[in-house]
Parts: C-alpha cells; structure tokens; sequence
C-alpha cells in the first residue's frame, strides 16, 4: 500500500498518529461534498497536517465568511433538483454556502470545526462541538465522542456529551478533565456512555439521533 485516504468525517488527530506510529503511514485527509466534489486536500507530497483537510485544490476558490466555509469553481453543482428554492438559498454572490465552520492558518490549511446547524450558543458565547469532541477522543478511555446542545431555560443552549469508551471510566473523571483544560462554558453538563454513536452511509454522525 502507497497510500491510505480519509474523508466523510473528521478524522481525530490522535487516530492519525496512531496509525503513523504502527503502519508507517501518514493519512492523507481531505475534504469534499456531494454538491462540490473534491474542494480541499492534504498534499501527496508534502505536509500532512493533522486536525486539517489541507489547502485548495487546483481551480477551487475558498474563502470564510462569519465563520462559514464558501467555495466557487467549475467542480460545484449548478443546484438542487427540483428545488429552486433551496439552490438559491444556497450561494451568496456566486459563492456556495457549504454549511461548515472551519478557520484557515496563515500558510493556507483549512481546519474544518463544525456544521454550522451544529453551533452551540450557550449564554451568548458560541460552542464548536468538534473542539470538545477532540479533546473527549484524546482521553485514553474514549473510543469516540459527539457533543450536541440541549435546551436550558437559563442559558439557552448547554453542551451534552455522547461518548463510547474503550475502558471504564468514570464520567466525573471526563468531566473534571474537561473543567480542566477548557472553558467552564465548554464543559459538557452531561455525560452520556452509550455503545456506539449513529452513522449514516457515509460515516458521519446522525446528531440528530442523539
């Protein structure tokens, strides 16, 4: 094998350098839709940065907007069939409306944090559940971890925590850990142990489910 790909879903950071360590191999984690194709990539030669689907493809333009990813180029699709409404919602000025969050570093890789439907605004400080996510798969208990908003009279919207484990753990340990290294505001008011998280077809998380 030259090469192993990921995409569909973000791929964790520790799970790439595990593989590294015990294959040799780096991932080559890259980023597309069904309305888009392929939009970004981490190079075949070159960096391959983990927690990033990489830099632009060829004759694909990016750019961020409020937080949200948008992309123009012959590979985007001309709309939604049957849905006039739909398509015309989804471009801005040309520009397709991907739906998700991310941040781009100063020398270009594109880091993805979220869908926007995701977004958690708890007491006016916005949540990206893919930073909590990250840090729950860090712990050497946790197999995998989805963060989604429950309401709350008080703060509007407040993170709850899915995770299926690898080993026993208390969720008090996960909780005091999280208290720990994030902001109070970013600590998950729940903990919920279940034994696997829903996935559709694709391989991303049904959050919806939860």
């Amino acid at each position: 094998m030259r090469l192993f790909v990921s995409g569909s879903a973000a791929l964790a950071p520790r799970v790439l350098e595990e593989f590294r360590a015990r294959f040799g191999h780096t991932i080559l984690e890259r980023y597309g839709m069904s309305e888009t194709l392929m939009i970004a990539s981490n190079p075949y030669l070159g960096e391959r940065r983990a927690g990033t689907v990489g830099l632009p493809l060829p004759g694909v333009s990016v750019r961020i907007l409020d937080g949200e990813i948008q992309v123009k180029g012959a590979n985007i699709f001309a709309g939604y069939w049957r849905r006039e409404e739909a398509a015309r919602a989804a471009f801005v000025d040309g520009w397709f409306r991907t739906g998700d969050l991310g941040e781009r570093s100063p020398d270009g890789y594109y880091t993805l944090c979220g869908r926007k439907s995701d977004l958690i605004i708890s007491g006016g400080f916005n949540i990206y559940p893919r930073e909590i996510e990250q840090f729950l798969e860090e712990q050497p208990e946790v197999k995998e971890a989805a963060v989604v908003g429950r309401p709350d009279a008080l703060r509007g919207e407040v993170p709850v925590a899915y995770v299926v484990l690898k080993r026993e753990v208390e969720v008090v340990v996960l909780a005091r850990r999280c208290r720990e290294k994030l902001a109070s505001f970013k600590t998950p008011s729940e903990f919920r142990v279940i034994e696997r998280l829903p996935r559709n077809a694709m391989g991303k998380v049904q959050k919806g489910l939860l």
